[in-house]
């Protein structure tokens, strides 16, 4: 008798343990599934997830940055970052993976590098266009080209907004230099009207030379044009710039009515109408470094 009721209050004792356990896995299933807590032990394991760093658009590897530019491939690149030949803003870089930005200077064995694939256009520039790349100065050249190229070109020397002509742009930093040696430079051929009629011993100075506060001021050429008034002259002259043509005439008191850039080396604006531009031939491009 008092074994089965003994036998019989640990049956009993021991359905109520086991009912209790269950409420009580079932209490912290619940209580999981909310995500409130874990027992001890039970908690699932949290990867930690580590977030890749941005890369910066901006920014680009210097092997690449260099076999862009047309030089060598990359793996050449590197080898010539590896012995010194390359520096960036004036540093000797040697570091592989380095990365620059597209508006550093870079150089290779000393010339300057550029990762943009040259682009050579021509423009015949109309009036009322100031011949610059800041903005804020109204309609500028580069409006009337900007469907050109991707590439960042600039131009090569100046027209006066009311000037008109040929005007050359490029991002070809060789081409720039050849155009601006002061003791080269490259040929440009004008068309000018004056408010008076030039006279021949004023014509014969300015082919001669002369100077103004001291400084020579030299042409490679100038005359009259055949058939047309002594007011209308043809010259040619290496410098870039626009004001050195304003100051020769002012200097022998001759006011300037129309400027016109009709040749640069032996380009000329056939096939180009006023406002229009074209891309240089690669024959065109050939003989410009050829100068």
């Amino acid at each position: 008798m008092s074994r089965q009721q003994g036998s019989s209050g640990k049956g009993k004792s021991s359905g109520r343990s086991f009912k209790n356990a269950k409420n009580t896995a079932s209490s912290r299933s619940n209580t999981n599934a909310k995500g409130k807590s874990f027992a001890r032990g039970n908690a699932p394991f949290k990867k930690k997830v580590t977030t890749p760093k941005a890369s910066n658009p901006n920014e680009i590897r210097l092997n690449k940055y260099i076999s862009n530019s047309g030089i060598c491939s990359r793996r050449e690149a590197d080898e010539h970052i590896a012995i010194g030949l390359v520096t960036v803003n004036g540093k000797v870089i040697t570091e592989m993976g380095y990365k620059v930005k597209l508006d550093d200077e870079v150089r290779y064995d000393g010339q300057r590098v550029n990762p943009e694939k040259k682009a050579y256009v021509l423009l015949n520039k109309p009036k009322g266009f100031a011949t610059t790349t800041s903005e804020g100065k109204g309609r500028t050249v580069m409006d009337l080209v900007a469907n050109a190229t991707s590439s960042r070109i600039k131009p090569i020397g100046r027209l006066g907004r009311n000037s008109t002509g040929l005007l050359l742009f490029t991002n070809d930093e060789s081409i720039h230099e050849k155009f601006t040696n002061s003791k080269n430079g490259v040929s440009r051929l004008f068309q000018i009207e004056l408010d008076k009629n030039l006279k021949y011993e004023d014509l014969k100075q300015i082919k001669d030379g002369f100077k103004i506060d001291g400084k020579l001021i030299s042409v490679e050429d100038i005359s009259y044009i055949d058939g047309a008034p002594k007011k209308e002259i043809g010259l040619k002259i290496k410098n870039t710039g626009n004001t050195i043509i304003r100051t020769i005439f002012e200097h022998f008191n001759y006011d300037l009515i129309k400027v016109d850039c009709v040749m640069i080396a032996e380009m000329t604006k056939k096939d180009i109408p006023r406002g229009h531009w074209k891309h240089l031939t690669e024959q065109e491009v050939n003989n410009l470094k050829m100068l």
